[in-house]
């Protein structure tokens, strides 16, 4: 299990003793590490300068034996290899590639499954592939990561279509070793027994103890313990995604004790309804967990 971290910001700056006591907080979880700079650490509004800082600042606050995952995903091919090699020289592990979606109309599949082949040709780290169709408009199909999969630096993929027979598909076509994590927090459970590795879910950002104990009651086929946690988990997941985003989640987690602050501009923190109803299913959640 590993959260999307948030990035958090002060007055439209990078929070760096913000990040560096969640990132303390999160690695006394059993989480097994850490994704930054992906989707929900608000990644297309970070400059490459602090690309690099928020990558070194995390990797030097995390146990050497814990993973840590940068996303690296831009629109072009050229930017998405200077960012994987920023990345790399700040202490990434690996890098999570987010499919382009400038220009969809075009990107067929040999497009994409050049850009990919490119950018692991060239990454000093491993590539983890990122399919999020309802945030790009841009599907990796499973023919698509099939043949990406067999390239030895691609070792992997979030799948964040919340489509259930995906991720079957992805598990019985993929090669040995390559993993399949799931980025939907309401199909975690489903995922895990159709055979997926773990996740990479918003809401573990804020309850990660339940995430990591909701994998390991899997694991231990303790299905029905496993089942109802997946359900008093579900509505802050969908909260903290779906119905209300980052500013969501961020507050979420300033409910939690982290740090969450307020997202960068053009994003805008919640109106007080908003923040009634996601303290409600917090404290639901932690009642029932």
């Amino acid at each position: 299990m590993f959260p999307p971290c948030a990035t958090p910001f002060r007055d439209e700056e990078v929070d760096f003793d913000g990040l560096r006591a969640n990132v303390r907080r999160w690695m006394a979880t059993g989480l097994r590490g850490l994704v930054m700079l992906g989707s929900n650490g608000e990644a297309p509004y970070i400059d490459p300068d602090e690309l690099e800082r928020v990558v070194a600042v995390a990797r030097a606050e995390m146990p050497s034996d814990r993973p840590l995952v940068v996303g690296a995903g831009r629109e072009s091919t050229r930017q998405t290899l200077s960012a994987c090699r920023i990345a790399a020289r700040a202490g990434a592990d690996a890098v999570l590639v987010l499919t382009p979606s400038a220009f969809r109309a075009q990107l067929t599949p040999d497009a994409l499954v050049r850009h990919y082949r490119a950018v692991a040709d060239a990454s000093e780290v491993p590539v983890l592939l990122y399919n999020h169709p309802v945030a790009t408009g841009v599907n990796l199909t499973p023919a698509i990561v099939r043949t990406l999969a067999d390239h030895p630096n691609i070792t992997g993929i979030k799948e964040s279509s919340g489509d259930i027979s995906v991720v079957g598909d992805l598990v019985s076509q993929a090669r040995s070793g390559f993993r399949v994590v799931v980025g939907v927090a309401p199909t975690l459970y489903a995922s895990l027994l159709c055979g997926a590795d773990g996740g990479v879910v918003a809401v573990a950002n804020v309850i990660p103890e339940a995430c990591v104990r909701l994998h390991a009651l899997v694991r231990a086929s303790r299905l029905d313990e496993a089942l109802a946690l997946q359900r008093a988990i579900t509505p802050l997941a969908r909260a903290v995604t779906t119905t209300y985003g980052v500013p969501g989640l961020k507050l979420a987690m300033d409910l939690a004790g982290y740090v969450g602050g307020a997202p960068r501009l053009p994003l805008l923190p919640l109106h007080d309804e908003a923040r009634r109803a996601i303290a409600a299913l917090y404290e639901a959640v932690m009642a029932a967990a």
